[in-house]
C-alpha cells in the first residue's frame, strides 16, 4: 500500500482573532515573527493582516496605552543540555505556585499547586509541537 500524506488543514481566523494577533505585534520588543510562532502560523500572514485597515491596530489606541497597560512578553522555551551530574536528586521538592500559560491555537494551560518543572516543560513542548 502507498503512503498517505498528512493533510494540512487551513486555519480560519475570525476578524477578532486577526485584530488581537495584529495588536500583539505593537508590544515593545515583540516581533511579528515571535507572535507568528505563538500561534504556529506564518509571519507573512500577519504582515498581510497588518496592511488591512480592518485588522491593523489603531495608532492612537496604541499610543494611549502608556506604561501601565498589560502587554505580552516574549517567552522562549529552550532545551537545556543534560549532563549526568545534573540529574535531579530524589529528595528534590517540586515547585509550588499557580501559573497560567496561553498556548498557540487558543489553548490555555493552568497549573495550580505543586508541579514538577521538568514535566511541565515536556508538556509544553508536546503541546507546542
Amino acid at each position: 500500500m502507498g503512503q498517505r500524506m498528512a493533510r494540512r488543514t487551513k486555519r480560519l481566523w475570525t476578524d477578532e482573532e486577526k485584530r488581537s494577533i495584529c495588536f500583539q505585534t505593537t508590544a515593545a520588543g515583540v516581533s511579528v515573527a515571535q507572535v507568528a510562532r505563538r500561534y504556529a502560523m506564518n509571519a507573512n500572514m500577519i504582515f498581510k493582516w497588518l496592511r488591512d485597515p480592518r485588522y491593523a491596530p489603531d495608532p492612537e489606541a496604541v499610543e494611549d496605552l502608556g506604561d501601565d497597560a498589560p502587554c505580552f512578553l516574549p517567552v522562549e522555551i529552550v532545551d537545556r543540555p543534560r549532563n549526568e551530574d545534573t540529574v535531579p536528586t530524589p529528595d528534590a521538592k517540586p515547585a509550588r505556585s499557580a501559573i497560567e500559560i496561553d498556548i498557540a491555537g487558543g489553548h490555555r494551560l493552568r497549573i495550580i499547586g505543586c508541579y514538577d518543572p521538568e514535566a511541565l516543560a515536556r508538556l509544553i513542548r508536546g503541546l507546542s509541537a
